[in-house]
């Protein structure tokens, strides 16, 4: 196993221009992603960076520190892991198929968190060829919270690993239970905070350009606007979350979230605004 230690982030436009530059790669038969670590040995859970965080999807401060949270702090890590000849596809044009996290232990401000981010496994879909990418964040050496990223390079022939499946499977009947709106600007804002500033989230025009009508709003942003009227208004010290991303959410648009209240949780979809078309499905238990 490879170890990459980064003491210092680049900056968002530099990590995103590496990714527009990785466009030029057009690797032979991928077998294995090589089998890399990159470590953030020493991040400081900010309070400011919380608020702005919790303020753009919804969470209040009776929240805490949202669940989600520290994938902020793990995602740079993945842009520097694209933007490298290490990995074998383009970085535009992935497809964020589907995210799980497990909070383990709370997380509060002021922790000084160790994160990582690691290559995983290879599935094959009839798109493409699936590949994951895990993170976790520690805390004196135990582990306090665990995620899981699932994407899809679209258009490669013999994809290896076994067949991509869908971690959610069941089919309890969901009830309309609360509407949100996502403004033309929210792709901006969430990108602001969390660095993930693709063409594809930030306007009309710049998503126009790479094949879009309009701006979509990122999944993860969608992810955590529904966690927020979902989730308990007050800290948790465990919880687990698994979403996978079905259409994209184009700006502006009124969503619909639907739920099925379970013991601890909650199978949940967030929908368009009819109710007919889900942009993503999800479980969470806490």
């Amino acid at each position: 196993m490879k170890i990459i230690e980064v003491n210092k982030l680049p900056s968002a436009i530099s990590l995103n221009l590496g990714a527009l530059r990785s466009s030029s790669k057009r690797p032979g038969v991928v077998e294995a992603l090589p089998d890399i670590t990159y470590v953030r040995p020493r991040v400081v859970v900010d309070g400011k960076q919380v608020a702005a965080y919790a303020k753009v999807c919804g969470f209040s401060k009776a929240h805490g520190v949202p669940m989600l949270y520290p994938h902020m702090e793990a995602f740079p890590l993945a842009m520097m892991l694209f933007g490298t000849k290490a990995f074998p596809w383009p970085a535009m044009g992935l497809v964020h198929l589907g995210n799980s996290a497990r909070l383990l232990k709370r997380i509060n401000v002021g922790d000084e968190l160790r994160i990582e981010m690691r290559t995983g496994e290879l599935y094959a879909h009839d798109k493409g060829q699936v590949f994951t990418l895990h993170a976790r964040a520690l805390r004196a050496g135990d582990v306090v919270w665990e995620s899981t990223w699932t994407l899809l390079r679209m258009g490669v022939r013999n994809p290896k690993g076994a067949p991509y499946t869908s971690a959610l499977v069941d089919d309890s009947p969901l009830s309309h239970q609360a509407d949100f709106y996502a403004g033309a600007g929210i792709g901006r804002a969430y990108g602001r905070v969390s660095g993930d500033i693709n063409p594809i989230h930030l306007s009309a025009i710049t998503a126009k350009f790479l094949g879009f009508r309009k701006a979509i709003a990122h999944g993860m942003w969608t992810k955590a606007r529904a966690l927020a009227t979902l989730m308990p208004r007050e800290d948790v010290d465990h919880a687990e979350v698994i979403v996978e991303f079905k259409t994209p959410l184009f700006l502006p648009a009124r969503a619909s979230l639907w739920v099925a209240r379970q013991e601890s949780g909650a199978l949940f979809e967030v929908r368009n605004a009819k109710g007919d078309k889900p942009h993503l499905r999800g479980r969470v238990t806490y």
